[in-house]
């Protein structure tokens, strides 16, 4: 068994959305200063890094975080390449051979490799699902959508369709991973996001296991 951590690390340098507030980590107890333990302070977006999206980010009243049923975080998943598109559309989604059973899909893009900019600018011109795409994605009963970048839709689709689409259908979005080092195929996924009472989104440590 071999497990593959997907998640992005946490820090002050990771790019965050546009307009949200940046990562901070800050020490606030040091032994090397005389306290008794090390302890530290985060504050940061419910939406940074490797992120899972409930209802509740766009839909009023929709599902919060900690109601989201366990049985779609974790389960088999299929990782599928879009190499060259900025833009998934259907027409790509049926060429990709996705098997029909398939209810937790994770897409490996370009967008994998702007983990690696040691600038940590954000990257507007990511790779993402166009809202037909999405349409597809609930037709063919799929419960879980990931992508290795900090939004399944594109940065210029402001009205956030994309995003409505598959949560009022109850898809769980998983947002943020890294996919570098992940081959094509099957795979367990175990994504648990913080149990944030009433929250819209939580950062999430999500991991393939590859037997």
């Amino acid at each position: 068994m071999k497990i593959l951590d997907i998640s992005v690390p946490v820090g002050p340098d990771l790019p965050v959305w546009p307009g949200d507030p940046r990562i901070v980590l800050q020490r606030y107890r040091a032994i090397a200063k005389g306290d008794t333990s090390n302890d530290s302070h985060l504050a940061c977006s419910v939406h940074c890094g490797t992120h899972v999206d409930a209802p509740a980010h766009f839909i009023e009243n929709g599902k919060t975080v900690e109601r989201l049923p366990l049985d779609i975080l974790i389960g088999p998943a299929r990782v599928v390449e879009v190499a060259n598109a900025d833009v998934i559309t259907p027409e790509i989604l049926e060429n990709l051979s996705i098997p029909p059973d398939t209810r937790r899909l994770l897409f490996k893009t370009k967008n994998s490799a702007f983990w690696n900019d040691s600038r940590h600018d954000f990257k507007p011109d990511f790779a993402a699902l166009s809202t037909d795409a999405a349409g597809w994605i609930v037709e063919k009963g799929i419960r879980l959508v990931g992508i290795d970048y900090l939004s399944i839709q594109m940065f210029s689709d402001t009205g956030a369709l994309t995003h409505r689409i598959l949560l009022e259908a109850g898809v769980v979005i998983l947002e943020g991973l890294d996919l570098q080092k992940v081959r094509l195929g099957s795979y367990q996924l175990i994504c648990l996001p913080l149990k944030l009472v009433g929250s819209d989104g939580a950062p999430s440590r999500a991991v393939l296991v590859e037997e």
